[in-house]
């Protein structure tokens, strides 16, 4: 009875660990509604043009002849709507900076004129009013828009997590493609190409799974599972993409002085310094959504804590105090840094031998990301310990380690490492046995305040 009791613990366990898939499942048809919203915030909001202009489409579609990917087999469904001309035409009328006419389909549109045509000349034939009401002619357009989805990008990062322990378990999988459209506006009257610009967005995949798989008596089995796989819309992705190729092309467009909002040069001139911004954070952001930002200044103070480990001639080695204090000077354009730094540390082998000891140290430091805000580091360099402030007692000695620095906030760094350090001498534990220099190592955990402004704010490249 308690093993069949311990099953239903596990079940409850595993189904309220999963209960963002289990209580939103889906178990009746929704009804038909209005379609979603794009999530960006448009630079524009509020902001309406001196007057509306007369834009015509007349393809604006999918150009990677891209079919959707599947794990088997093969399918003719692409993976890229092919409706882009009619979300672009949404798109401009939600502008209201725009007017678009038909294009697309102007075929069907002459026709359905010289149907009305012919109809009002044959009752016009048999009528006694002998005239016919003229149509009003087309609008033409000053612009027209070209363009399309010319990339999809698929399984641009692909990973997951998951663990499993005495039967129970369960997992996370995501996986992120990325879509590409470009948009350009061209005169009608010359053929010139006033402005051309591009928008990438990317589409989230994501699946979270939980089971249980146990025995719960000799003859009964438990077996358990939920799920909830979530696939970001394409057709949203495409929708916010081309939304924003829009609003980059009024954007650039009134930068240029092709077009001006209501309120002249003043809203021009604020709208400017608003998408200045956002293009410089867009420079400095790369694949992932990497960011890369000078978050630290050109010359920082450490300060650490940790312990030190002995591996001398003595057995049994204890762990003891070690602090060290350090100045970090940045070399300009490089990943490298001096790092030079005073420490004070206690060694002991328990009940054979103790002391302590002052160091000097000198590192040239190597910072893999430097524009993340965690990231790790190496180093290595030369320094001498003495004991006390005896001379006699003093070696020089090698160091090397490897850390960890993470950035809650520009110039401030928590970070973590570990070390070793090699003597030049088998005589640091004050007896010497065998071919072997004495060494130590050091772990700890400090701070890093970064000073001084950087060397250039914003970096549209890792490495320069």
């Amino acid at each position: 009875m308690r093993k069949n009791y311990q099953g239903v613990i596990y079940f409850i366990f595993i189904l309220f660990t999963s209960c963002g898939a289990f209580f939103n499942q889906p178990f009746s048809t929704s009804k038909a509604r209005v379609g979603e919203n794009t999530s960006s915030e448009s630079i524009l909001k509020g902001i309406l043009p001196m007057k509306e202009m007369v834009v015509g489409v007349y393809k604006f579609r999918d150009q990677t002849g891209q079919y959707k990917l599947v794990e088997n087999g093969s399918t003719f469904s692409t993976a890229v709507t092919q409706g882009g001309t009619s979300i672009l035409l949404k798109s401009l009328e939600e502008s209201k900076w725009f007017s678009p006419i038909e294009r697309e389909n102007i075929g069907n549109l002459l026709n359905e004129r010289q149907i009305i045509r012919s109809t009002r000349q044959e009752y016009a034939a048999t009528s006694e009013d002998k005239q016919v009401a003229a149509l009003p002619p087309l609008l033409f357009a000053g612009i027209i828009l070209e363009g399309g989805v010319v990339s999809y990008d698929s399984n641009i990062i692909t990973g997951g997590s998951g663990a499993r322990y005495f039967g129970a378990g369960g997992s996370i999988e995501y996986r992120e493609d990325r879509i590409t459209v470009y948009l350009r506006a061209v005169s009608t009257s010359s053929g010139q190409i006033l402005k051309n610009v591009y928008v990438s967005k990317t589409i989230l995949s994501q699946g979270i799974s939980a089971n249980l798989f146990r025995y719960v008596s000799l003859r009964r089995l438990l077996e358990v599972e939920t799920g909830v796989t979530q696939n970001e819309p394409a057709q949203l992705a495409v929708k916010e993409a081309i939304d924003k190729a829009v609003e980059n092309l009024i954007v650039e467009g009134i930068i240029d002085g092709l077009w001006m909002p209501q309120g002249g040069q003043e809203v021009a001139d604020k709208i400017k310094a608003k998408y200045l911004k956002e293009l410089e954070e867009m420079e400095s952001t790369v694949l992932y959504d990497r960011k890369l930002e000078d978050r630290r200044g050109k010359v920082a103070l450490s300060a650490s804590g940790g312990t030190a480990l002995i591996a001398g001639d003595y057995s049994n080695p204890v762990a003891r105090v070690s602090t060290n204090s350090s100045l970090k000077i940045f070399f300009k354009k490089t990943n490298f840094n001096l790092n030079m730094g005073l420490g004070y540390l206690q060694l002991e082998n328990k009940q054979q031998f103790t002391d302590e000891f002052l160091t000097v140290d000198m590192n040239l430091e190597y910072t893999i990301l430097p524009y993340d805000n965690f990231t790790p580091f190496l180093y290595a360099g030369v320094g001498g310990i003495t004991s006390g402030w005896d001379i006699n007692k003093a070696f020089a000695k090698f160091q090397y380690g490897i850390g960890l620095e993470y950035l809650p906030i520009n110039n401030i760094g928590i970070k973590v490492f570990g070390e070793q350090n090699i003597a030049f001498s088998d005589n640091l534990d004050g007896i010497i046995n065998g071919k072997r220099d004495d060494y130590f190592w050091r772990i700890g955990l400090g701070l890093n305040f970064y000073i001084w402004k950087p060397y250039k704010k914003v970096k549209s490249v890792i490495f320069e």
